[in-house]
């Protein structure tokens, strides 16, 4: 019997998911994540944050089993597996396999300071033209890091990995990585398509610490004896995709294509634009990775904006001037006033510094507040707006870099919640919106699916993913937005 089933793993730094998707209808046979309280993540320092490998095996052996049994799915009928995992993570092993130190996850900052003189000391045209990006605080200058301040780990080191590359480790035995990984972590040299031997040189950290190369899609690897006996899953499943939080989010919006946009709003927001063109923000207010269709025959690249304030204002707004109300009534009460919310403009940067405002941090600020004119309705609406613009001024800056923004996939979730929200965010934009039904572990699911051949084409693969609705730029609002966004604009120029 022809096995129909994928498994996708999400290892996320708060939890890890894993779901069951049934290959033939596309639908989500079963779902779990473990731990069921929040992951903890150690802080060693201020700026510190780590997390132990080990502990994402067992969330991730342990939500295999919880997920296959409300399945009703044995683990011999995997067809194939996926995963998607944390960004920008370092895992060390030695030539047993065995973990060195605690991961330095995505939002540790102790390397900035390192990626900044390699910056310097390299040059932004080699750099940017090389790596796309500065060479900040990414898996290679935490690499760096270690090797000045841990010299014995950095001495036993046998392989670096991604957080993703070690759960495909612990199922396989085997050490890999994908060429997307790589450039997430820096070590990627876009123009000459080969391993960024230039920074690794600089930092003086050796060639072959880097693990061997496997395509994002295809058999990278299958379930060894030990791995069948602690999941369930049958020993020779393939391990057929791999991918980072954000592309492979772009990847279960079924965002491949340049001008596709993927877009989340939750407590902070992303935009992830897929573009054809290699090509760089001087300003490193952007970042760009090669997006999980990426070849070195076909540039595919996924310009990655991340803006801290966004659902975060919503919320803020809900708990100090709309307690009483509900998300839904405060959605009402915005669209009960005008576009541009009668001349109130709310910058929502209040949550960190901005990578999109060059790491300053200005604060949330609020602009043409009339106490004779304007009530909390006002503020309601302006703040939606705000982050809407917040977004659109990012799109322009993807667009500078040579990207289409023509249609935005997102989540029907979080801030997308709201109708206001993404009335706003088309007629800004000018793109049009389409929201669906899915998540990180099934992306992977699916993703694994192409892999491994089930599937002949993303086309394929996304076929009976469930659009819930299609939400187009209304022409008649689109000048009243732009007079807004442009008055917001000044505003944010002059912070």
């Amino acid at each position: 019997m022809v096995k129909r089933y994928l498994l996708g793993l999400d290892v996320g730094s708060s939890s890890v998911k894993a779901s069951v998707v049934d290959s033939i209808d596309g639908k989500c046979c079963g779902t779990s994540f473990f731990p069921k309280q929040e992951a903890p993540i150690k802080a060693l320092r201020a700026g510190w944050a780590e997390q132990a490998p080990n502990d994402w095996w067992q969330y991730a052996k342990d939500a295999i089993g919880e997920c296959l049994g409300k399945a009703s799915v044995a683990g011999s009928d995997i067809a194939a597996i996926g995963i998607s995992y944390q960004m920008h993570g370092l895992v060390c092993v030695d030539k047993q396999l065995n973990v060195l130190r605690d991961s330095i996850i995505w939002c540790d900052s102790r390397a900035v300071a390192y990626g900044e003189r390699a910056f310097k000391d390299l040059g932004a045209e080699q750099c940017l033209g090389s790596l796309l990006n500065s060479p900040g605080n990414f898996t290679a200058a935490k690499l760096a890091w270690v090797r000045e301040n841990e010299p014995d780990v950095y001495h036993n080191i046998y392989k670096v990995m991604l957080p993703g590359d070690y759960i495909a480790m612990k199922l396989s035995g085997e050490v890999s990585t994908t060429i997307s990984g790589l450039s997430e972590g820096m070590m990627w040299d876009f123009g000459n398509k080969c391993v960024a031997d230039f920074l690794l040189d600089y930092y003086g950290i050796a060639r072959n610490l880097v693990a061997d190369i496997v395509p994002t899609f295809g058999i990278q690897s299958k379930v060894n004896t030990q791995a069948a006996k602690e999941t369930g899953i049958a020993e020779g499943t393939p391990i057929c995709y791999r991918a980072g939080d954000q592309p492979n989010n772009a990847l279960s919006l079924n965002v491949f294509n340049p001008g596709e946009v993927a877009s989340t709003a939750g407590t902070s927001g992303v935009v992830y634009g897929v573009s054809g063109v290699l090509g760089y923000d001087t300003k490193s207010r952007v970042n760009t990775f090669a997006h999980v269709n990426y070849s070195k025959e076909c540039d595919r690249l996924g310009i990655l904006l991340c803006i801290n304030g966004t659902g975060i204002l919503n919320a803020w707004a809900r708990r100090n001037i709309a307690a009483d109300m509900s998300y839904g009534e405060m959605n009402d009460a915005a669209a009960s006033v005008p576009v541009g919310a009668e001349g109130v403009s709310i910058l929502p940067f209040g949550n960190g510094a901005e990578r999109m405002l060059e790491n300053r941090e200005p604060g949330c600020s609020i602009h043409g507040l009339n106490f004779n004119k304007h009530d909390r309705r006002h503020l309601l609406r302006a703040a939606q707006e705000g982050i809407v613009f917040a977004f659109c001024q990012g799109m322009d800056i993807m667009r500078q870099m040579g990207m289409d923004v023509s249609k935005i996939h997102a989540g029907n979730a979080n801030m997308f919640l709201s109708p206001l929200f993404r009335e706003a965010l088309a007629a800004t934009s000018g793109a049009t919106i389409e929201l669906y039904d899915t998540d990180g572990s099934i992306g992977a699911a699916r993703g694994a699916g192409i892999g491994c051949g089930i599937y002949a084409d993303h086309n394929e693969a996304f076929a009976t993913l469930e659009r819930k609705a299609v939400i187009t730029p209304e022409e008649s609002k689109r000048a009243a937005y732009q007079e807004a966004f442009d008055r917001w604009k000044e505003h944010y120029n002059v912070n």
